[in-house]
């Protein structure tokens, strides 16, 4: 009886121990589900009162388990969302702006990279990112020392992109390719590639000041998809989506050269016998230029009373600078405070340096319709590669599809 009553007080004192109890939401990827594990872990030991329960979804599935959840007055009281998602999430009414006292916008704005203004529309800021993004170039040292090539040495400039990438391409007797010179895949990052970073070494750029007209259906837009199209229709040395993902090529060690995001530096790390190395992303006539995006941290309109101010707590806690530290240590996202990536550390690391060195040329793209736009540079590839569709013909076609959805969004 007297154990019956310890365990019952027992259960009693743990169902108790918090306050109140918030959920936090973010889509599956092991590596940043374990990170912020670590910093629930840490939260709840500096707020006994508050638990944080961590859910996660397949990727495909989130945005519709958010919206349906959210708009039901369920789901999460912190929501994890890409920035390109904003106006998307705003448009349904799923998330609430910050607190002006609790999230000064001057200290946001002297802090954090200048590209989280997108997450102001108004007077409000609606989310704040933990991490950032930018591109860098994976190659494989392997593959270039089985070439001939030194090892220590990849490409500067994208003429050199093109030559390595043709002498690293492998095929089989039958002459079909079996190892890519350079991964392509408009529906990743190269979308992002082609658009924030060839347009404007090439002379162009892809919208107007404040993004409401496209303006890449230039000569400059031209000679930046015929560049990123003929690896493929010219010099053979790529196939689009190889291994159905350029990342799983790069991997697997069938990929010579690969151009993807900072957060994909731990799984590589992972990978047994692969030998890689990361670098700045080559330069054209002297022209640097880099993508940013990031994943940001929200307050869901339907977090209210206790559970707002518990939410605002981690919210404020997971956009630290500390946090930030963490989050680049496990995942290779990087920190959005400016002094936190400046650190000399991090700045001139092996792996981290090259992507926080291309932030300070970086470009964000303001998406009216992330999913929507990228996918308007995936079909322009198709109908080249696909249907042998002229390049300026599909540039054209693709210029409407994507000034379409900036004009209804405008318009809404």
């Amino acid at each position: 009886m007297r154990l019956i009553c310890v365990l019952i007080i027992g259960l009693f004192i743990s169902t108790s121990a918090f306050a109140v109890e918030i959920e936090y939401w973010q889509y599956s990827y092991k590596t940043r589900l374990d990170a912020m594990d670590k910093l629930i872990a840490q939260f709840e030991v500096e707020n006994p009162d508050i638990k944080v329960v961590h859910t996660n979804f397949p990727y495909a599935q989130y945005r519709t388990k958010v919206a349906a959840s959210v708009a039901a007055g369920e789901g999460p009281d912190v929501v994890q969302l890409y920035y390109g998602w904003l106006g998307d999430y705003l448009s349904a009414n799923l998330l609430q702006p910050l607190s002006y006292t609790e999230f000064p916008h001057q200290t946001i704005e002297d802090d954090f990279f200048a590209m989280v203004a997108n997450m102001k529309v108004g007077d409000d800021y609606y989310a704040l990112p933990t991490a950032v993004r930018s591109l860098g170039l994976f190659w494989n040292k392997k593959i270039f020392r089985e070439a001939g090539l030194d090892p220590n040495k990849p490409p500067q400039t994208l003429d050199e992109l093109v030559s390595l990438a043709k002498k690293l391409t492998k095929r089989d007797r039958a002459g079909n390719i079996v190892s890519v010179g350079l991964t392509m895949g408009p529906i990743n990052q190269d979308h992002n590639w082609w658009r924030e970073v060839l347009v404007r070494q090439f002379g162009g750029t892809p919208y107007n000041q404040n993004t409401t007209k496209v303006t890449y259906d230039d000569e400059a837009g031209l000679k930046a998809f015929e560049y990123y199209a003929d690896f493929v229709t010219k010099h053979n040395a790529s196939v689009v989506d190889f291994m159905d993902k350029g990342e799983i090529a790069f991997k697997a060690g069938r990929a010579a050269m690969h151009i993807d995001g900072s957060f994909v530096l731990s799984t590589f790390a992972r990978a047994r016998r692969l030998e890689w190395g990361v670098t700045e992303l080559p330069t054209h006539n002297g022209i640097k230029a880099n993508f940013s995006s990031y994943w940001v941290n929200g307050i869901t309109s339907k977090a209210s009373g206790e559970k707002k101010a518990a939410a605002e707590k981690f919210l404020k806690f997971i956009t630290q600078a500390d946090a930030m530290q963490l989050w680049l240590d496990e995942v290779g996202e990087l920190p959005a405070r400016k002094a936190v990536a400046g650190k000399e550390a991090n700045f001139n690391h092996p792996e981290f340096g090259a992507f926080i060195r291309g932030l300070e040329y970086a470009h964000t793209t303001n998406f009216y319709s992330e999913a929507a736009q990228r996918k308007t540079v995936v079909d322009m590839l198709d109908r080249i590669v696909l249907l042998d569709m002229d390049v300026k013909q599909s540039l054209n076609i693709a210029a409407k599809e994507d000034q379409q959805i900036i004009d209804k969004a405008i318009k809404e």
